[in-house]
């Protein structure tokens, strides 16, 4: 069973799919269509940075898996540390969180980063500096948006 639940975190958030479409839905909830944009911009300051320049400057190993994983995963190409899904995670936690459901957004940012750890994709210190670079970009995007409306 929980296996199941941190596996199907990680997929779902591969390349900021679940958050592109929380984002989506927000945005329709709320009949605002900058409330997507935002959240789409953010996030792919934060892909451009984190898995560009960011990684390649650490250029780490991912976790060894000595077993066959109980469920299938994409195995990414790029730098360990730090892991894209936690500060992506965070990015999107911060930006969705600006209409409220904080602490569940926050939860489920949570869960997305604590499931490389448990799928062994990352190291815990790789999601460690996600979720600091995520949140430190979260803050930032958060503020630049609220500027803007």
């Amino acid at each position: 069973m929980i296996d199941r639940i941190f596996y199907t975190a990680s997929e779902i958030a591969d390349f900021s799919v679940l958050w592109h479409t929380l984002g989506v839905a927000q945005a329709i909830a709320k009949n605002d269509p900058k409330v997507a944009i935002a959240l789409s911009a953010a996030l792919g300051v934060e892909s451009a940075l984190i898995n560009g320049p960011v990684k390649s400057m650490f250029k780490r190993s991912r976790p060894v898996q000595d077993a066959p994983r109980p469920y299938n995963l994409r195995q990414p190409k790029t730098s360990s540390f730090p892991s894209g899904h936690a500060s992506a995670a965070m990015v999107a936690a911060a930006m969705l969180s600006r209409n409220g459901g904080g602490a569940a957004w926050y939860a489920l940012a949570g869960l997305v980063a604590t499931s490389r750890i448990h799928v062994r994709i990352h190291h815990a210190s790789d999601v460690a500096g996600g979720i600091v670079a995520g949140a430190l970009l979260g803050t930032v995007a958060r503020r630049v948006a609220d500027a803007l409306t």
